[in-house]
């Protein structure tokens, strides 16, 4: 995908052709002169364990998806510059979701021919065609952007191609004799393509982003598609271009029963502002999606229901192949904003990932939702636990346990029961007199945080400027919270994960004690603070 903020032609003019791409001289001159604060930089910055790439820009993940014992993860990338330029699939690896190996970039970008998101299949009948021998091929399916049409002010630049590889997915062939397997219609915006299997219908089912809504095509054999349907249009949240859309079907906790989930980010337009993803739930007879009923009701009611409403989790989407014997469905996001992104104060890379994430779909009532829990994987970098002492008490009440962790690198959950109609205020906090707080706005039923004290905040004015809610469904009469920290982020699931924010944040030392502070009675229960650690 690519920010609709498109930048300026004379960006592009500056590329020159280069064994591994497309530079601007621009970039190379910029990565060149941060790179004497690159070790601080690092110190500070660079997550513990989140994914980020050793240099240069990174937004969407795409092409996700499982064989062989690991996790592939591509995502959109610029390895010559800190900022948005030709893109390339980037390319990590990992077998427990949480320790990542940056390998070779997979796919390149052709002269004014940009590689755009997509997504990736493990095509275990070969289908396709496209495998040698008895290795099952892995076909990539991407959008290719043609900058010279771009510049011409086509509107045809963007199309469907496909990529192929019979190597478990490390080496990458262009199916240059069949290019595009879908041809652009005559829509500016139309790129992204999530493909996935539909057992149900027993046909590989793709779909895409089309400026304002999403668009359903089948195949046989990956190379050969058949437009479907839409959906969106005048659906849910419509403050910007739709992107980056998932598609699947999932079987309800604890039953039978499933529905498919359609994912669909976009930008402007987000719940707090900029970038957001917002969900729909429903069914899909092989042709068209149509909403559950009761799904519809609460779109009506809301405008439209988020897959996280923190700032920071844009483009997420799932891997495919994971095997059956696990069942998950799981998720990672670009933790980042396009109101911000180019801007943010790190120099060498810029952007991460966030944490993988379960993706479960449950049922109260007649009411479907999605939940994000982080996934299990991360408990193996447990290093020491704490559990805390109950609290009870008003005004400001220091939390002593997390003094004892290191909170650049933690995960700390507890409950707060009890609650009042008031509002109750975590901070972290540093010596610097920075702080973050978020916590629980009863009386006006929303979850919260507060960035505008927690550092460096000055590279964007849209970055701080609000404070991020979550609606809650009422009143709450009590909450379990479970916090993710590293270095530059906080990533909050609420009542295992009915509620999700994700925040990046720069401070300029890290954060070493919190606290809760409410005017009314504080009862904090079940305090488990977590140390983590990679090495």
């Amino acid at each position: 995908m690519k920010s609709k903020k498109h930048l300026p032609l004379a960006f592009y003019s500056a590329i020159l052709l280069s064994a591994g791409g497309f530079i601007p001289y621009s970039a190379v001159a910029q990565t060149t002169a941060v790179s004497v604060s690159a070790s601080a930089e690092e110190q500070m910055y660079r997550p513990n364990f989140h994914f980020t790439p050793k240099k240069g820009w990174m937004n969407d993940p795409n092409g996700m998806f499982y064989a062989d014992g690991k996790y592939h993860l591509f995502y959109q990338h610029f390895p010559d510059g800190n900022k948005w330029g030709p893109m390339h699939w980037g390319h990590a690896v990992s077998k427990d979701l949480i320790q990542w190996e940056e390998l070779p970039i997979a796919i390149y970008p052709d002269k004014d021919k940009y590689i755009f998101s997509g997504s990736a299949v493990v095509d275990i009948n070969n289908t396709s065609g496209l495998g040698i021998g008895n290795t099952a091929p892995i076909v990539a399916v991407y959008t290719l952007h043609d900058m010279t049409k771009e510049k011409e002010n086509k509107i045809d630049v963007e199309q469907q191609d496909i990529a192929f590889s019979n190597d478990n997915g490390f080496t990458w062939q262009k199916f240059e004799e069949g290019n595009p397997v879908v041809k652009n219609p005559g829509i500016r915006d139309f790129r992204d393509p999530k493909v996935t299997w539909d057992e149900t219908h027993k046909q590989w089912i793709m779909v895409l982003a089309a400026q304002d809504r999403s668009q359903f095509y089948k195949s046989k054999d990956l190379k050969s598609w058949q437009y479907l349907s839409d959906f969106g249009k005048n659906i849910g949240a419509h403050g910007g271009v739709w992107e980056c859309p998932d598609f699947f079907e999932i079987k309800v906790q604890g039953t039978n029963e499933t529905k498919w989930v359609l994912i669909q980010s976009l930008n402007p337009g987000g719940a707090n502002g900029g970038s957001g993803t917002q969900y729909f739930i429903g069914d899909f007879d092989g042709t068209a999606f149509t909403l559950d009923p009761n799904f519809a009701k609460r779109i009506e009611q809301e405008k439209a229901v988020w897959i996280d409403y923190g700032k920071d989790n844009y483009a997420g989407v799932t891997w495919n192949n994971i095997p059956n014997s696990d069942g998950r469905r799981l998720f990672i996001g670009w933790m980042s904003n396009w109101d911000y992104a180019q801007d943010v104060p790190t120099n060498v890379w810029r952007s991460s990932t966030t944490i993988a994430r379960e993706i479960q779909l449950i049922k109260k009532g007649n009411e479907f939702s999605l939940v994000s829990i982080p996934v299990k994987e991360i408990n193996q970098y447990i290093s020491k636990t704490i559990k805390g002492k109950s609290l009870k008490g008003k005004g400001n009440l220091s939390i002593p346990e997390a003094a004892k962790v290191d909170l650049t690198k933690a995960i700390i959950d507890f409950k707060l029961k009890n609650i009042k109609q008031d509002t109750y205020t975590f901070m972290l906090s540093n010596d610097k007199g920075e702080s973050l707080t978020f916590g629980i706005n009863n009386a006006a039923h929303y979850l919260f945080v507060d960035r505008s004290k927690s550092g460096k905040n000055d590279f964007s004015e849209k970055f701080a400027a609000t404070i991020t809610k979550a609606s809650l469904g009422g009143s709450q009469r009590e909450g379990a919270f479970k916090i993710i920290l590293d270095k530059t982020s906080i990533e909050i699931f609420y009542n295992n994960g009915e509620k999700v924010i994700t925040e990046i944040f720069f401070p300029q030392q890290p954060f070493t004690s919190l606290s809760v502070s409410s005017k009314q009675t504080i009862e904090l229960n079940n305090l488990v603070i977590n140390q983590l650690n990679k090495n």
